[in-house]
């Protein structure tokens, strides 16, 4: 495994959930690793405290990453406080499903904001010390839902697709900097959110996925540390974490 000693990190939503694994992951290959949260500054806390138990570097930043200022200014912090930014991970998310039919403005465009939005803001905050370094990886949490759809999902589905399509456009326009753009793709991963779908719901979803369950949060953090520490020549690619749910 190649280490990432001396790289400097970004992971907003880092407080829980896959966001969480994957700062511990990519600060146990020698990462610093800047985590971002909306308002989960104990969670939040909890990790930075695990990494540097184990003799890591962790800075904890607060954000709404929906919002422009805030969003670029965890990038910018992180760079103030370690002078660098080698791998920058937008993992921030949220759910508001409802058919579109009781779809309301402020569902569509939070979902937007925060899913997508945000991407845009940390992304283009990042790009002029990565292109200046000549280095850069970054890698963008999408789901299968922006590749197939699902049912009571539209905002959630369009934000997650454009992330798609968004890495795909931009990694062409920072590959002659050596900078990477990636997207992962995660099914149903077994996460707070999934754990509050009923039972039964949760059976009939069992039901689809060919590998018969669901992802662990570890699963996605190890396409992460592929993508940082391994995925030179890998870029504009949607890597598909989901058990075969979505071929």
């Amino acid at each position: 495994m190649n280490r990432l000693d001396n790289q400097v990190a970004i992971v907003t939503g880092g407080s829980r959930g896959i966001g969480r694994v994957i700062a511990l992951e990519l600060a146990s290959l020698g990462a610093k690793v800047a985590i971002n949260y909306r308002g989960g500054q104990k969670e939040a806390e909890q990790v930075a405290e695990e990494i540097k138990q184990k003799g890591g570097e962790a800075l904890v930043l607060q954000a709404d990453v929906s919002k422009k200022d805030e969003a670029r200014g965890i990038v910018t912090k992180t760079i103030d406080h370690w002078g660098r930014l080698d791998i920058l991970v937008n993992n921030a998310g949220i759910t508001k499903d409802k058919t579109l039919k009781k779809l309301t403005d402020d569902d569509w465009e939070d979902v937007i904001n925060t899913n997508l939005n945000s991407v845009y803001y940390t992304v283009s905050a990042a790009l002029p010390t990565m292109q200046e370094q000549k280095y850069g990886r970054i890698i963008n949490i999408s789901s299968f839902v922006g590749q197939a759809g699902n049912f009571g999902q539209t905002n959630y589905s369009a934000s997650k697709g454009g992330i798609i399509a968004f890495t795909k456009s931009a990694a062409q326009e920072v590959a002659k900097n050596n900078i990477t753009v990636n997207a992962i793709a995660p099914g149903f991963t077994m996460t707070e959110m999934l754990q509050q779908v009923p039972e039964n719901v949760q059976e009939k979803i069992l039901a689809k996925i060919p590998m018969g369950r669901f992802g662990q949060p570890e699963e996605i953090a190890e396409a992460v540390v592929f993508l940082a520490a391994h995925g030179s020549y890998v870029t504009g690619q949607q890597i598909n974490v989901n058990g075969g749910v979505y071929m």
